[in-house]
Parts: C-alpha cells; structure tokens; sequence
C-alpha cells in the first residue's frame, strides 16, 4: 500500500475510520524518538484490517542523524508499542517488517490469533502512557540486579543483547567516546541550532534542559547553548550518573535498527507507573485536524482518508511521488 497518493472518487466519503487504528497510533506516539521529534506516520488499511508503520522523512533530523538511523530506531519503538496495543486487544500481533520496496515503509501489522493479554503485557501497556525521557542527574540508589536480570531477558527476547558497564576503564572510555562526540557537536553551529529548534511546547521541554549538561560522567546535550558561559564542574557526578548499558544487535541493517528499538522501549515500560519522576510530556499532534495522534484509513477501492478524533476528514494531497505526505 502507498500513502503517496490521494485517489479521489466518490467511495473516498463512504470510506469509515478504525477505532482500533486510532488506538494503535495513540500508543505508538507515546514512544520515545531522538528529542522528541516524532519520525512515524502511521497509516491503516481500512475497517481495521491491518497497520502500517512509516519512516517520515520530513521529520528527521539532517545534522544529528544524516543516516536516519536514530529515526528508524525511534519508529521501531513505536513499532513496540503497536504489538503491545494489539495485545491490550485480545489479538496476537502478526509483523512484517520491511514489507516493501519503499525504504521508508518499515512494517506492516495485522491482527492474528484471539488471545487475552498476559499479566505482564497489561503492565506494560499501562505503563506506556507514563514513559518519559529522563535528562539530567539521576538519584545516588543504584538499580537492583533483579530489575537488570529482568531487562536482560526482556531484550535477549527481541534478538539483542544488553551490556551492563560497570568496570572503571570501560566507563572512562565510553565517557571520552561521547565528550569528543558532544564537544564536536557543540563547536558546530548548524548542529547547535537544530538541537536549539527541538526545544519548546512540541519538542523537548524546557524544564527538562536546565541541568549543567556536564555534571554527570556522560556528557549531555546542550539543548538551549548555555554550555559556553557555565564553567565546566572540575568533578562529576559519578555516583549520579546511573547504570550504564549498551544495547547491541548482531548487525547495522535496518532490520537490526529496528529489532534494538523494541527492547529499549519494552525495558523502559517495565517499572509500574509510580517510578516516573514527572509526568509524560505530551506529544505534539500528527492531524492537521484535530490534537491527537491520527492514522490514516484506506479502502477496498483505494480511496485514503484521515482517522482523527474529531472527524474523518479527506487527506491532503502528497506533495511528491513516493514519500508519505506531511502530517
């Protein structure tokens, strides 16, 4: 299915919008994406009968990820949140990524055997909507083996591997990889002002950019520039900066960017809602019509329509062949 073309015709108003589709988008915007920039576009069959999710290209980030790779990642989250919202329906989700030719569609879900959730997957799905980024110190109590041992599992079950790292030397090391990475990034400024333009009520919060951003062992972003005229601490914050882990696949393939998405999200929806530090910052809308997330709503005969809350309303016309319009 192609979402590039609007194909007119009097079947496009008698086209019906999937409750299950705006459920499945809803969840799937709560997903976390590189400073909350929301890389997706989501897209249903029609009357239900399928879910497709899409790279944006407008949406990416040029100077923070020229290859895509962090926006492929973040759609591989809300990819997750789509299974778990699929499961939260009674239905066992059916995935095929990389369902066609077109590098931007990323995978198509559909609904296959009736099957209640499990305990665990309504804990999860309950805590989707509490999920935030946290950025700044975190607090001094170290995180329980039992909480890792679980997150381990979690991820070995999506074909990835976690590393915990927690030998000095390997700290320091990984610490000098992402000082070089951030100092580079700093000195640059079209870099500095991409980051700067994610900041605000549809981006990052402001709120959550006024810690020194070099307290702690890993270097943060500089989101507002203020990094220049703060003196750098002599001393970090070891002891807040976390526990440390890597998230590795087998490959560097689409398909691998994808799967290394899934259980990053999954760990993160694993604590019970109380463990949010702040509440889930809003996503910004994705309709031009209503301030919700939206899906898109195809039927037999071809016609595409948007599914909002408000109303189903025509979609706007692609601006070119073979990308998916703006939302």
């Amino acid at each position: 299915m192609s979402l590039s073309y609007e194909i007119p015709g009097p079947a496009a108003a008698r086209v019906g919008h999937g409750h299950a589709a705006l459920h499945l988008a809803r969840a799937a915007s709560l997903a976390p994406s590189p400073h909350n920039c929301q890389p997706w576009l989501f897209a249903e069959e029609g009357r239900d009968h399928g879910f497709e999710v899409y790279l944006h290209g407008g949406r990416r980030m040029i100077l923070t990820d020229p290859g895509g790779r962090e926006a492929v990642i973040a759609c591989g989250a809300a990819l997750f949140n789509v299974r778990m919202a699929v499961r939260q329906l009674g239905f066992q989700p059916a995935v095929e990524l990389l369902p066609t030719g077109n590098s931007s569609h990323l995978a198509h879900v559909a609904y296959a055997a009736h099957a209640p959730a499990t305990p665990e997957e309504t804990v999860m799905a309950g805590a989707m909507p509490h999920r935030h980024t946290h950025r700044g110190p975190f607090g001094p109590d170290p995180v329980p083996d039992t909480l890792l041992d679980e997150l381990h599992e979690h991820v070995r079950a999506e074909g990835a591997e976690l590393l915990v790292i927690d030998e000095p030397e390997k700290l320091r090391l990984l610490a000098d990889l992402v000082r070089t990475a951030e100092d580079l990034h700093r000195a640059d400024p079209r870099h500095a002002a991409e980051i700067r333009r994610l900041v605000g009520p549809e981006g990052v919060p402001v709120e959550a950019c006024r810690h020194h951003s070099d307290t702690v062992l890993l270097a943060g972003r500089d989101y507002l520039g203020l990094a220049p005229y703060w003196v750098r601490p002599g001393r970090r914050w070891t002891g807040r900066t976390g526990t440390v882990a890597v998230l590795s696949t087998p490959g560097d393939s689409r398909t691998d960017w994808l799967r290394s998405a899934r259980p990053s999200n999954g760990s993160s929806c694993t604590r019970p809602p109380t463990t949010s530090r702040r509440p889930s910052t809003p996503s910004p809308s994705n309709c031009p019509y209503c301030g919700l997330s939206c899906a898109r709503t195809s039927s037999a005969a071809g016609s595409r329509r948007w599914s909002c809350a408000s109303a189903v309303r025509p979609a706007p016309r692609a601006p070119s062949v073979g990308r998916p319009p703006r939302c």
